[in-house]
């Protein structure tokens, strides 16, 4: 005996998410069914939505609406012009901005080199980096804020052979963080720290 195909189909677009096996995609599709239509429409108008009128910033690499590009933080200019704080994502971004301790500009990768998954420096948001660092004198710093894994070290290492030689200084952050440990998920205080004890790559 199998579910209708309708509720097959769903499970199955729940099982695609990250981090959602079988059993949590069939926990998920089953309590969907028991919600409020208007609940399952406005869920189903924003899914639509974030592929139809979300975007990359084309300068930092933030995502944003598509009628804002460039994004709020590269248009703020009370923002310190000197430093850009590089990222591997956007959740990362938002991570950095709830620590209230840093007023620079950013820089989205997109993602990080991993050989073994196919993926280097053209299929992330580096060339954009180093085309940007160039025609911008007042670039002073960048901050490498990437996880402590061995494919945010790669990247790290390859971003500061990249740029030390143009005589712009590159930090890390501070060692506070743990092997393994994803910036969206470590605490403020901890963020707080790394951010403000970051040492030169």
């Amino acid at each position: 005996m199998q579910y209708p195909e309708t509720i097959t189909k769903l499970i199955e677009s729940f099982s695609k998410l990250p981090g959602i096996g079988r059993k949590s995609a069939t926990r998920l599709a089953f309590y969907t069914l028991g919600m409020e239509d208007q609940d399952v429409n406005d869920f189903a108008d924003n899914l639509k939505a974030s592929k139809s009128d979300l975007t990359f910033c084309r300068i930092c690499g933030f995502i944003t609406d598509k009628d804002e590009n460039p994004c709020g933080i590269c248009t703020d200019p009370s923002r310190d012009q000197s430093k850009i704080f590089v990222v591997r994502d956007s959740q990362d971004l938002m991570a950095i901005e709830n620590t209230h301790d840093y007023n620079g500009l950013y820089h989205v990768l997109n993602g990080v080199l991993s050989p073994s998954e196919g993926r280097g420096p053209e299929d992330i948001n580096i060339r954009s980096l180093i085309t940007r660092l160039s025609s911008h004198n007042e670039i002073k710093e960048v901050i490498i804020g990437l996880d402590a894994s061995t494919q945010g070290e790669a990247t790290t290492l390859y971003l500061g052979k990249l740029i030390k030689p143009s005589g712009i200084k590159v930090t890390r952050l501070a060692r506070g963080l743990s092997v393994g440990t994803d910036v969206n998920y470590v605490d403020q205080l901890t963020l707080t720290q790394a951010v403000n004890g970051r040492t030169e790559v």
